[in-house]
């Protein structure tokens, strides 16, 4: 027989950092509007086609925004780092302490800073905020302590505790690139499309000779 949810004694987790806020995204869906006009069966009448009137072709070269734009949009697809093999926070081997009621373990704390601990204890403690600019292994000892206070608990500590000196913050990922690292990116860009184009342009004149045709591409 499997026990209903109100009897289960689940975890409650508390990461490393608490967001300070939720703010709802100001992005809003596109809904389209009822009264366009249906574009199905619209033709284009060819003959009916003129140049536009003092338009200028531009050169992503020559803006550098857009140049700056187009190499980061480059080296984010190109992105050969490899993959870190992270751990969890809350893995094992990251514990760093456990505060025991009465013998039995009623929160875990981890070298990040994270925590785990069962709802009861969570209740008891109640909300508890942490001291800014704390993480790693000082926020997981600052937890512990004020823990163990609260519910009158005692703190073991783990054998895979570290130092606040031994522990390294998870990196996040960036997207800033140096002058010369989106200069590279750029002339990698143009290469590539250069390559590609010479290939398109190969295959069309095989594609031509194995139908017995000539082509002719000088100007």
């Amino acid at each position: 027989m499997i026990p209903s949810l109100s009897s289960m004694t689940l975890p409650h987790l508390r990461p490393a950092s608490t967001p300070t806020s939720n703010t709802a995204s100001s992005l809003q869906p596109v809904v389209s509007d009822a009264t366009d006009a249906p574009t199905s069966g619209f033709r284009i009448d060819v003959s009916q086609v003129k140049p536009l009137q003092g338009a200028t072709p531009i050169a992503a070269a020559d803006h550098p925004v857009l140049r700056d734009l187009m190499a980061t949009n480059w080296l984010m697809t190109h992105d050969t780092r490899a993959p870190q093999s992270e751990v969890a926070d809350n893995a094992p081997e990251n514990a760093y302490a456990q505060v025991k009621v009465d013998g039995k373990v009623v929160a875990t704390l981890y070298n990040s800073g994270a925590s785990a601990m069962t709802n009861a204890a969570a209740a008891k403690v109640g909300k508890l905020e942490d001291p800014p600019g704390l993480s790693g292994p000082d926020l997981a000892q600052w937890r512990a302590d004020n823990y163990a206070e609260r519910l009158g608990g005692t703190i073991e500590k783990a054998s895979t505790a570290i130092t606040q000196s031994q522990w390294t913050p998870r990196e996040s990922a960036s997207t800033a690139y140096s002058r010369e690292q989106l200069d590279a990116a750029f002339q990698a860009m143009l290469a590539e499309g250069q390559k590609a184009s010479a290939r398109s342009q190969s295959a069309y004149l095989a594609s031509g000779t194995q139908a017995g045709t000539s082509a002719d591409f000088s100007a």
